[in-house]
């Protein structure tokens, strides 16, 4: 282990820098703002203001989660031939088009409402790949996983203003959803714009010249398989916590709410501290070690519903802090270590693969939760657990390399370098 220290004094104007620069910052907030005022309450929108039923708009939901992943191949083939902003820009771009349909579609029309939740879909899984591969053009080594916590809290925080903001006008009924709708496809297209603007494209001639070398791409299997049920941890917070507390400990829906208001708390204050200070160890190790911690949570979440009602939500709200640090953990080194992993002419691609990993995770890990929970908590929890512990092994048992030295913040002044990477992992 290094011994240099690590310090955590850091310049916004250089970490904006080396996460794609002022304007893409900016997009990143008007997309994120937009995402978080519509994505919370689009079965909403299906519901009442098209009058679908909530089976069926739920379905062509989460039909356009999974077939918009069928697009990843070709976003990260884009990718490979030098594209950059201008993927990032098409991600927005089409959740324009998407929330455009939504707004032209009449009452009873499942099938345009489904095809506008396809559009929204594919932007939605087409933009984590495109936005990893402009930081990691435009930052190196370990300054590139901070700019990735970053953008990550930065999108966070944007997604929570979002849907305050939506709360807020939600009392004005079908009128006001349709107002949101409209706001934020204008700040989709605003954003687009933005990230249009920057022109970033990645130059093969640039590369290191180990880089541009044909060989064959890095196997990532066992990550990718672990990545799938490491992503169920980012649904816990919406999805089984909310279900334990109301169904099983007959708690108040406001302990879901506090939970999952700490959660985005957490995630957007500790996100880029967390990474500064886990830069002394290879990003294999701390995604290993955030299985570990994900896996005791859930099994603090096991004991915490044995306490049953009075102490069971206090136990639970406790116990999802741990649970929020694990995922911060996982957030910071599995894009971290797949941009490590790959060379410059295959890293689309492996972004690609990895975000379809992630999507399958999130695709399934509703219907996993629902149909464990009513067979018991040791059946939802013991499940999880297991299946995490697994995949953290299977993660920290391959070969890695020595971990790289700590970051120093802040960084220096300097623009960050095009397109040196450190591919320690």
């Amino acid at each position: 282990m290094a011994t240099t220290a690590t310090t955590t004094t850091i310049r916004p104007r250089t970490l904006v820098r080396a996460s794609g620069g002022p304007r893409y910052a900016a997009a990143l907030v008007v997309d994120a703002i937009g995402t978080g005022m519509l994505r919370p309450f689009l079965l909403l929108y299906g519901v009442t203001v098209l009058k679908l039923s909530a089976p069926a708009t739920g379905a062509a939901m989460t039909a356009g989660i999974v077939v918009g992943l069928v697009c990843m191949p070709a976003v990260g083939r884009w990718l490979d031939r030098g594209a950059r902003s201008n993927v990032v820009a098409a991600a927005m771009l089409i959740r324009v088009l998407g929330v455009a349909l939504l707004l032209a579609t009449p009452a009873g029309h499942i099938r345009l409402f489904a095809t506008a939740a396809l559009l929204l879909g594919i932007g939605g899984q087409a933009w984590p790949a495109a936005h990893a591969a402009v930081v990691a053009t435009v930052a190196h080594g370990r300054e590139r996983d901070i700019a990735l916590s970053a953008g990550r809290a930065l999108r966070n925080a944007g997604m929570g203003t979002g849907a305050l903001i939506a709360t807020a006008c939600l009392t004005g009924g079908t009128t006001a959803l349709q107002v949101l709708a409209a706001v934020t496809g204008l700040a989709y297209l605003t954003a687009a714009t933005l990230a249009w603007s920057v022109h970033l494209r990645a130059h093969p001639a640039d590369a290191p010249a180990k880089e541009t070398t044909k060989g064959p791409a890095p196997r990532m299997g066992a990550l990718l398989a672990a990545n799938v049920i490491y992503a169920f941890c980012l649904n816990v917070p919406e999805i089984a916590l909310p279900l334990i507390l109301v169904t099983h400990l007959h708690a108040s829906p406001v302990w879901s709410a506090a939970i999952f208001v700490a959660n985005t708390v957490l995630v957007v204050t500790l996100q880029v501290p967390v990474t500064v200070l886990m830069s002394r160890f290879s990003r294999r190790a701390v995604l290993a070690l955030a299985g570990v911690v994900l896996t005791a949570s859930y099994l603090g979440f096991l004991a915490a519903t044995s306490l049953g009602h009075g102490w069971g939500a206090p136990a639970v709200a406790t116990v999802s802090v741990i649970c929020t640090i694990g995922e911060i953990l996982y957030a910071g080194s599995a894009t971290a270590l797949v941009t490590a992993l790959a060379p410059d002419r295959l890293l689309g691609r492996a972004l690609a693969r990895f975000q379809l990993s992630t999507g399958f995770g999130l695709a399934v890990s509703p219907a996993a939760i629902t149909s464990l929970a009513p067979h018991g908590a040791a059946a939802l929890w013991g499940s999880l657990a297991a299946a995490t512990l697994v995949s953290s092994a299977a993660v920290g048992l391959r070969p890695t390399a020595a971990a790289a030295p700590p970051v120093r913040w802040p960084l220096p002044e300097a623009d960050c370098p095009v397109p040196y990477r450190d591919h320690r992992s």
